[in-house]
């Protein structure tokens, strides 16, 4: 069967879309979009061209977008061409060029689709990307979702070539004479799926020379498993979990006694912004007292009594703001802190109001900044009682509106600093005290 007839078969048997569906094609100018754009042609499709600009390669950028432009005439297709502010972009984010390459295509896809341009988006992956996106899932830490890689349809995306090797693009490119560009950013190693594509592959099938087609065939098992598995973790879940509001309840001797607690706790917490490898921190805090949680940056895992609670950090008037352990700014909204750590060598042993100078072999990350509520209560500095925040703030003599702006900063459900104002005696720094963790409150200007 030749590259068109199983283009075809692919396309019917997993009922991808119909020469009815209005379709737009994602096409960088790569041998595989071309490849792509010709078979769809060949088989009585047809669509408009989306192109991205990501502007990453100076003249080989506007080299691509011209190409693509004189692709679409000889197809007689549309062409759409969006041109991002990629750098920028990743810098404001704080991400990877490629996490923000990804991030503005798909954001770009999505509007024209909400637009009315089309009902899909096709894109030319091929099951060498498949097998590449498996590699770098199972290194980083999955589930089964991962290890069956992209699928056919996602959504509104189709990847109607997921079924095809790179090299039988590349042959059908060649015998048919069409033209391609090559983008030189493929050629480096210095990201993660060239490395993998580059060095790692071709080793693995020196070893094993059928691994490709194994790890195909693996792909669709794992596809066909997963379906299975989600029965089963929807059946267990539907009989544990109980919603209440916007919080997730799950009782932890329900959830002790399952056949399998660490598949159900990953199925649960990844959905909710929690990395793979903080199952084990979540299986730990099954035995631990009223109180604790962990956090990621959009929920709280919280034990309460017999319960696991999971809510969201709703940042209500950006009342809640999780600190990590790198970050050395944070801003919310009476101000900012600034933190760092320094040698204890250099300080005198005293806390100033808007500078908390705390021991950090006694902080434990994340932190939690937040609004004051009533029944707080922390140990002031000097003091060996604890004291409600209600209380210090009238021995403070503050107004109320200077209580409706106090901040604490948190620590497993401790006050460390009332932020600007006093720390806790049992995080102060002493004799003993090795590193410092110095944070200081920048108070916002009215102006601001």
């Amino acid at each position: 069967m030749d590259l068109l007839e199983k283009f075809r078969t692919y396309i019917n048997e997993n009922a991808l879309f119909s020469s009815f569906d209005p379709l737009l094609v994602a096409v960088s100018g790569g041998v595989d979009s071309v490849a792509l754009c010709e078979l769809l042609v060949r088989c009585g499709y047809r669509f408009t061209i989306a192109h991205c600009n990501f502007q990453l390669r100076g003249k080989e950028s506007e080299r691509d977008e011209q190409f693509v432009n004189e692709l679409a005439k000889k197809y007689s297709a549309e062409v759409l061409v969006k041109k991002f502010q990629t750098e920028s972009y990743a810098a404001e984010k704080k991400i990877s060029i490629q996490v923000a390459a990804r991030e503005l295509r798909y954001h770009w896809f999505n509007e024209l689709i909400e637009e009315g341009k089309a009902d899909w988006i096709a894109t030319a992956h091929h099951l060498d990307d498949n097998i590449e996106t498996v590699l770098m899932n199972f290194f980083k830490g999955t589930g089964l979702s991962g290890l069956r890689g992209m699928l056919p349809k996602s959504g509104k995306i189709l990847r109607p070539l997921l079924f095809a090797r790179k090299e039988e693009l590349l042959a059908f490119a060649k015998q048919n004479d069409l033209k391609w560009v090559e983008d030189s950013s493929n050629q480096s190693d210095k990201y993660s799926r060239n490395y993998l594509r580059h060095q790692l592959v071709p080793i693995i099938e020196k070893i094993y020379p059928a691994a490709v087609e194994n790890l195909s065939d693996n792909i669709r098992r794992f596809s066909e498993m997963e379906k299975f598995y989600d029965e089963a973790v929807k059946r267990d879940l539907k009989k544990m979990v109980e919603i209440k509001n916007e919080e997730i309840h799950v009782p932890v001797l329900k959830l002790k006694k399952s056949a399998s607690p660490k598949t159900i706790v990953y199925e649960l917490i990844t959905q909710y912004g929690f990395a793979p490898h903080r199952v084990d921190e979540v299986i730990h805090l099954l035995d631990s007292e009223t109180g604790k949680y962990l956090l990621s940056s959009s929920h709280r895992i919280l034990k309460n009594r017999n319960w696991i609670v999971i809510s969201p950090l709703n940042h209500e008037l950006q009342e809640q703001v999780v600190v990590e352990e790198k970050e050395s700014a944070i801003s919310f909204a009476e101000g900012k802190l600034g933190i760092r750590k320094k040698p204890a060598a250099e300080e005198k042993l005293q806390s100033k109001n808007g500078t908390a100078l705390l021991d950090a072999d006694k902080i434990e990350y994340p932190l939690l900044l937040r609004k004051w509520k009533q029944g707080d209560y922390f140990y002031p500095l000097g003091m060996p009682k604890k004291k409600k925040l209600a209380r210090f703030f009238i021995d403070q003599k503050l107004s109320l509106s200077q209580k409706e702006k106090a901040w604490v900063l948190e620590m497993n459900k401790k006050i460390i600093w009332v932020v600007g104002m006093r720390i806790d005696d049992r995080f102060k720094i002493t004799n003993s005290t090795r590193q410092v963790l110095e944070i200081t409150y920048h108070q916002k200007l009215l102006n601001q």
